[in-house]
């Protein structure tokens, strides 16, 4: 049950990705793009690799370079990223895309990586190996499940972290890291799945303590998650005769920071209505979305108006696919 086994069988299986070099290029000689490969660990942090995928072909065909990236408007970084949620996560892209344009290039050491903007110590780690080839303890949802799995570490998440950590660490080789971290993030995705893992075509099934302890599919066990609470508002849909919808765009801290928006009450227990400007405004309904830490569920007001001084901004042609997703939300419940 080492290395050499599940490289073995990454080189037949790997999942296909814009932007990876497939085992058998690597060994050609091509070399990742560090860019792409930190493009993509950003934008996979809390999301499947599925939504990512049409993400990162947009935003590398808009910007095909870091460099690019970096000299980009803010607001049209944030409209691209609209839909891919946490939205820091797009903020902490453009100040580290500066950053590295700023010194000339990536660094390739996970160290060097860590004291960029937004790098913490998964993706430092994930582009040192990945970019880099060099050797370095990534650990994801899918490497901490296998690792439980395989050592069937019944202690739950997270306290369990550090020993998956040391785990992992314990079974990275020296030859081809970049190769194997891809390696054990697809056995996660693809066979040693969240349920009903497919332990009979397994590279390492045979040494799998939790497979034989009958326990594999219970693994890795989580701490019971408290409930989320319930905040409410108002989100206000403003349009001219001419079509035009009134936005604005939200603080640049803060939840959906920076982002273009409807205009919105507080969201609370007891929110206050606050329109952004004097109509006859008509309730149509409501939609609800969940943020990490709390459900949203917002009352959806329209109005029509010829109004001038307003706040916020008119916009001639608004897209849902410009907004975050619960503006979104809104916004088709109004067309």
């Amino acid at each position: 049950m080492d290395a050499t086994t599940l490289l073995d069988w990454y080189d037949i299986h790997h999942r296909d990705m814009p932007w990876r070099v497939p085992p058998a290029a690597r060994k050609a000689g091509e070399v990742p793009n560090p860019y792409h490969v930190w493009l993509s660990e950003v934008m996979l942090q809390q999301t499947t690799v599925a939504a990512v995928r049409a993400y990162h072909t947009k935003f590398t065909a808009l910007w095909p370079t870091v460099e690019d990236l970096a000299a980009a408007d803010d607001a049209d970084v944030m409209a691209a990223w609209a839909g891919l949620g946490y939205y820091a996560r797009a903020r902490n892209l453009l100040k580290c895309a500066r950053e590295v344009t700023a010194r000339g290039g990536f660094p390739n050491t996970e160290a060097e990586l860590l004291t960029l903007p937004g790098i913490g110590p998964y993706t430092a780690a994930a582009v040192a190996s990945i970019a880099f080839d060099r050797k370095a303890t990534v650990l994801d949802g899918n490497v901490e499940r296998v690792m439980a799995r395989l050592h069937a570490i019944e202690e739950p998440l997270p306290d369990s972290k550090e020993t998956l950590r040391t785990l992992a660490a314990e079974r990275t080789p020296d030859a081809r890291p970049g190769d194997y971290a891809q390696a054990v993030m697809d056995l996660g995705a693809t066979i040693c799945t969240p349920k009903s893992p497919a332990c009979g075509i397994c590279p390492w099934m045979k040494g799998c303590a939790g497979r034989i302890a009958g326990i594999a599919a219970e693994l890795p066990r989580k701490r019971p998650k408290k409930a989320k609470p319930t905040r409410l508002g108002h989100v206000y849909i403003a349009r001219r005769p001419d079509g035009a919808t009134l936005m604005e765009t939200r603080p640049p801290k803060g939840l959906l920071g920076g982002m273009l928006a409807l205009p919105t009450s507080e969201w609370t227990d007891a929110p206050s209505p606050a329109p952004p400007l004097e109509a006859g405004w008509r309730e149509i309904g409501e939609v609800r979305h969940t943020f990490t830490h709390f459900h949203l569920i917002l009352t959806v007001w329209t109005a029509e108006t010829l109004a001038a001084e307003t706040r916020g901004h008119w916009v001639d042609q608004a897209d849902p696919g410009d907004l975050p997703t619960v503006f979104a939300k809104a916004l088709r419940l109004a067309l």
